[in-house]
């Protein structure tokens, strides 16, 4: 069996009617400053949805409160079945395993082989050999076929060093699938990247939303990018959520609000 041809496992049976994520009136405080007050958000499975907003508006703390990173002070925040802000410490650790993460910065081990770093994105469920190193033959395949997906299989002896930006964004990709996610979290995953290889990366989430049958919650900046690769576009603005709609019914000009309290963030939006 080659890499290509691996089905791609799911960790559990997915109810395709129901939200994989449900937030509601959430609010987080850090000290007196609120940074989300009254956002509502719920992802579905297969759905690449776009976060946008200017800088501090709350993009990231969105994020982080899915996963219990962020001091949730009201509302709830319900995901892939879990009461996050009912977790603690093991609990909270088996909600992470069920989210893959993708950031900006690529997070790779430069000096360890391409196929190493994605192995390492299935630590989690790997069992007391992989503490000293120790891989099975089933993970380097599965490791290979996520490869494989992103394009990428036929560098996994390199270090992850000699890649390119862009190459190293896919292996990201490949170790986050590795954890085989209920949802994939993509914070700025491209802000990095040039507008080619940026449409590239976003193209392969979304297609891997597809394709597992997974939401993909991406935040970006630029208007343009996010209505070529997303199927819903919610907005945030200090803290509040101005947009939430399908992709299909919007354009930049109905974005554009989003950046209002920004001094540039009109121009740079729209680049």
């Amino acid at each position: 069996m080659t890499a290509a041809t691996v089905p791609a496992p799911v960790r559990n049976p997915v109810d395709h009617t129901s939200p994989v994520v449900t937030v509601r009136n959430l609010r987080v405080d850090y000290g007196t400053h609120t940074v989300l007050d009254g956002v509502d958000l719920d992802l579905h499975a297969g759905e690449t949805v776009a976060l946008l907003g200017a800088s501090g508006s709350g993009k990231s703390t969105l994020m982080k409160s899915l996963t219990g990173f962020a001091p949730v002070a009201g509302g709830s925040v319900r995901v892939v079945g879990h009461d996050v802000t009912a977790l603690r410490n093991r609990e909270q650790r088996r909600l992470r395993a069920e989210v893959g993460q993708v950031f900006q910065q690529f997070n790779l081990i430069p000096r360890l082989s391409v196929l190493t770093n994605v192995l390492a994105g299935g630590l989690h469920s790997a069992g007391p050999i992989n503490l000293i190193g120790g891989f099975t033959g089933e993970q380097r395949t599965l490791a290979m076929h996520y490869l494989d997906r992103v394009g990428i299989a036929h560098k996994a002896k390199d270090q992850a060093r000699s890649l390119s930006g862009g190459q190293q964004q896919r292996v990201a990709i490949a170790r986050a699938l590795m954890q085989q996610p209920r949802i994939v979290l993509a914070d700025e995953p491209v802000a990095s990247l040039d507008p080619k290889l940026a449409d590239s990366v976003l193209e392969l989430l979304r297609g891997i939303a597809a394709e597992y049958r997974i939401p993909v919650l991406v935040s970006l900046h630029v208007l343009p990018v996010a209505l070529r690769h997303s199927d819903r576009i919610v907005g945030l603005r200090q803290g509040r959520m101005l947009i939430s709609a399908p992709t299909s019914g919007l354009d930049a000009e109905a974005l554009l609000p989003l950046y209002e309290d920004e001094e540039h963030g009109r121009d740079d939006a729209l680049a």
